[in-house]
């Protein structure tokens, strides 16, 4: 399973976000530009807690698994490659959610005069921070689901070479 680098979901983040920008100028210049809703940010901030409490229940129960407790319930290797997949997945939508979003706040913060594009302006705000941490808790995730490195096999590589 490949690593999830950020410089992917920073680059995904900025191109949602130009367009997004972009977008809601055109839409602004045609007609009325469509809100966004107050659901955005809490239903990111969820699935942030999820995959956070799913991040700290398979470090526990990984932790004591190494520590050969009597009581540790093991880690399915498949239900934790499952975790990370929709870590992953979750943080690709993620950050092209908060770019849409972000782009769409920076058009809104031409017309903070106005109460309801304000309104719209901070959602936005709360949308893109709410995705961050999204993308926060499935890199912590994916690191708990992190394999150790095996030294064999590094050290044969090195003095093959």
């Amino acid at each position: 399973m490949r690593e999830l680098h950020i410089r992917v979901l920073a680059g995904v983040f900025v191109v949602a976000g130009v367009l997004s920008w972009a977008g809601a100028r055109l839409w602004n210049s045609v007609g009325t530009l469509p809100s966004v809703p107050l659901a955005a940010p809490i239903v990111l901030a969820v699935i942030a807690v999820i995959l956070l409490a799913t991040a700290i229940s398979l470090r526990s129960r990984l932790k004591a698994q190494r520590e050969r407790r009597p009581e540790a319930k093991g880690v399915d290797p498949l239900m934790a490659a499952r975790a990370v997949v929709f870590g992953q997945a979750s943080a690709l939508v993620a950050a092209l959610v908060s770019g849409m979003y972000g782009g769409t706040g920076v058009f809104l913060l031409e017309s903070l005069d106005i109460p309801a594009r304000r309104d719209q302006a901070i959602y936005a705000g709360f949308s893109v921070l709410a995705g961050i941490a999204v993308i926060a808790a499935a890199i912590f995730l994916e690191r708990v689901c992190k394999l150790p490195e095996d030294d064999d096999h590094e050290n044969g590589a090195a003095s093959a070479a």
